[in-house]
C-alpha cells in the first residue's frame, strides 16, 4: 500500500470512528461533545500519525515514555494544540520525562508513582500543569496496573490531599474474557462518588458500551490506525 493510500484510509477509520462516537451518544441522550475520542498511536510512527493530526483529531494516548519522546516533540511543533495522554503503565523512574511530555497520565495507580510525579512537577517550577486519572483495576486482575475498587477511595483522597495532584477522574480496563458493562458501571460509580468528571473507558471493541455507561473519553486505537505490526 502506498502512503499516500495509507493515509487516505486512516483518515477514513477516523471518520467512521466519529460517526460511531456520534450515534453512540445519541443513543444514550448525550451530546456527541460529551464524550472525547483519545486516538491511541502508541507503536505508529510518526508519519502514520500525521494524516490523522490533518484531519483535526488532536487528543492522542500513547502506552510508553520512549516510543512517545521520539516521535512527539516534532510532531507538536507543528500541532501545538495536540493533548497527549499517557495511558500505559508508568514507572516511577520514568516520571521526570512524563510530566515533561504529557498533559494528561491516566495510569496514577500507586503512592509511590504519586510520589514522583509531585516531585518532578515540583521540579518543574509550577510550569507543568499536569491532569491525573486514577486506573482502577476494576477485574483485580494480577497482571494488570490500577488499584482495587475497594481502595479507589482512599487513594484518590490521598493522591489529593497528600500529593496535591490535580486527579479529575479515573480510568479501566476491563478483563478481556468478561462482559465490559459492569466493569463500566463500578468505574462510573467510584467516579461520581469522588466527585470526578472525567471517566476513561471503552476501546475499539467495546465504545459504544462505555459511552452508554457514562464514558467521557474513548481510547481507540486500531479501528482508527489499523493493526499494528
Amino acid at each position: 500500500m502506498t502512503d499516500i493510500a495509507a493515509s487516505s484510509e486512516a483518515v477514513a477509520r477516523l471518520d467512521a470512528v466519529r460517526a460511531a462516537v456520534s450515534r453512540a451518544a445519541a443513543d444514550a441522550q448525550r451530546p456527541p461533545d460529551a464524550v472525547t475520542l483519545v486516538a491511541v498511536s502508541k507503536t505508529f510512527p510518526a508519519e502514520a500519525i500525521e494524516p490523522v493530526l490533518a484531519a483535526g483529531q488532536r487528543v492522542f494516548g500513547e502506552n510508553y515514555v520512549q516510543d512517545a519522546k521520539s516521535k512527539w516533540p516534532d510532531l507538536r511543533q507543528r500541532y501545538p494544540d495536540v493533548e497527549l495522554h499517557m495511558i500505559g503503565p508508568l514507572q516511577s523512574n520514568k516520571a521526570r520525562e512524563a510530566v515533561a511530555l504529557f498533559d494528561v497520565i491516566e495510569t496514577l495507580d500507586r503512592i509511590s508513582l504519586a510520589s514522583a510525579l509531585r516531585k518532578e512537577i515540583q521540579r518543574a517550577g509550577g510550569t507543568r500543569v499536569i491532569r491525573f486519572l486514577v486506573q482502577v483495576n476494576t477485574g483485580a486482575e494480577p497482571q494488570k496496573g490500577g488499584v482495587l475498587p475497594q481502595d479507589a477511595d482512599a487513594f484518590i483522597r490521598a493522591c489529593r490531599q497528600d500529593y496535591g495532584l490535580d486527579v479529575e477522574g479515573v480510568m479501566c480496563i476491563p478483563p478481556a474474557d468478561e462482559p465490559p458493562a459492569p466493569h463500566f458501571a463500578l468505574l462510573t460509580t467510584i467516579a461520581r462518588r469522588n466527585g470526578l468528571t472525567t471517566i476513561s473507558m471503552g476501546m475499539s471493541a467495546d465504545f459504544p458500551t462505555a459511552i452508554a455507561m457514562g464514558a467521557t473519553h474513548v481510547r481507540v486505537g486500531s479501528a482508527i490506525f489499523g493493526t499494528r505490526g
